[in-house]
């Protein structure tokens, strides 16, 4: 796998892992659970979506009108006060930017009036939100940012859209893109990554039986998304057959970033650590692969740095690489 050099990152710093962080896992939850942020956005507001629902978005006025928007996504079960999203969010205060974070559905704290969830694949609230931010102000530039399982929903939707991307959109950033959804699912299952997995698909159990509440007409099995264990269990049980797949296989199979590549025509970087416990390296292969033939496509794979982590510096003044990285690639393309 070719990774970026010095000369490849021009004038911005080389991630330089915690030495007090050893392996991909500490990195990965370090921020989470011991990293202290004050919230960097202003309000949030309640839009209306086309089908009736309200959709949470968190914002940051700009220094002027015609001043960056930096549009975020966040991950799997992310927040208002997902770290990494108010990391990005200062970011974008220290330089005059103005920021908006799409909260997907019931990660705001509320059930949805509709019967659906948000998930890897689904990219009509991303297409909505960015539209009418673009609508706002149309000489503002606007930069995009995904992470996670909103890194994978941001490839996507710029594959689906290709030329037709409202012209505002001047860069992207995708963040530890979980490629391939089917291989992340299966590489998750083992090892500690499990207990990333029982994390999440309790968490998700949760919401999913309160939505089944809501509209219990809904074709799902309660007492396999009751027992699921694992995000395939999950996805096969409630996903898929809530948002139109035939499964889970069909749901990874038709949502996974990696196939949209080729369509991307925005200059986009891909950000990912090599030791990501969420996804096999070899699926960063393939993408380096796919990259190579696209040149809006701008591959840096670091050796370490966990998932959603790249923390640096001591223990006591530690620094978070990749907020940095995301924004100075925004700014100057490099």
């Amino acid at each position: 796998m070719r990774q970026s050099t010095e000369s490849e990152r021009l004038n911005h710093p080389r991630f330089r892992p915690a030495w007090w962080l050893p392996g991909p896992h500490l990195p990965t939850v370090w921020g989470k659970l011991a990293r202290r942020l004050p919230d960097a956005h202003e309000r949030v507001e309640r839009w209306r979506a086309p089908d009736g629902d309200e959709l949470s978005v968190a914002r940051l006025d700009a220094a002027s009108p015609e001043a960056p928007l930096l549009v975020m996504l966040h991950g799997l079960e992310g927040t208002v006060r997902s770290k990494y999203a108010q990391g990005l969010m200062h970011q974008a205060r220290a330089r005059g930017w103005g920021a908006a974070l799409l909260i997907f559905r019931a990660c705001d704290g509320r059930i949805p009036s509709v019967p659906r969830l948000y998930h890897s694949g689904e990219t009509s609230d991303a297409d909505f939100v960015i539209r009418r931010l673009a609508a706002e102000h149309p000489t503002r530039p606007i930069h995009l940012v995904g992470v996670s399982l909103g890194a994978n929903v941001l490839l996507k939707w710029l594959g689906e859209q290709g030329t037709s991307v409202p012209q505002a959109v001047r860069r992207a950033a995708a963040v530890s893109t979980p490629f391939d959804l089917a291989a992340g699912s299966r590489f998750l299952e083992q090892g500690f990554s499990q207990v990333y997995v029982r994390h999440f698909v309790r968490s998700l159990i949760r919401k999913a039986e309160a939505v089944l509440a809501q509209h219990p007409d809904l074709p799902v099995d309660r007492q396999r998304v009751a027992s699921a264990r694992t995000f395939w269990d999950f996805d096969d049980a409630f996903t898929g057959p809530v948002h139109g797949f035939a499964g889970a296989d069909d749901y990874y199979a038709r949502s996974s970033s990696i196939h949209f590549l080729p369509r991307i025509v925005v200059p986009t970087l891909l950000y990912s650590a090599v030791d990501d416990p969420f996804l096999p390296s070899v699926v960063l292969d393939r993408v380096m692969e796919l990259a190579g033939r696209n040149p809006h496509l701008v591959p840096e794979f670091t050796s370490r740095g966990g998932h959603v982590g790249w923390v640096s510096g001591p223990p006591w003044a530690p620094t978070y690489h990749m907020e940095a990285r995301v924004a100075h690639w925004l700014e100057n393309g490099a």
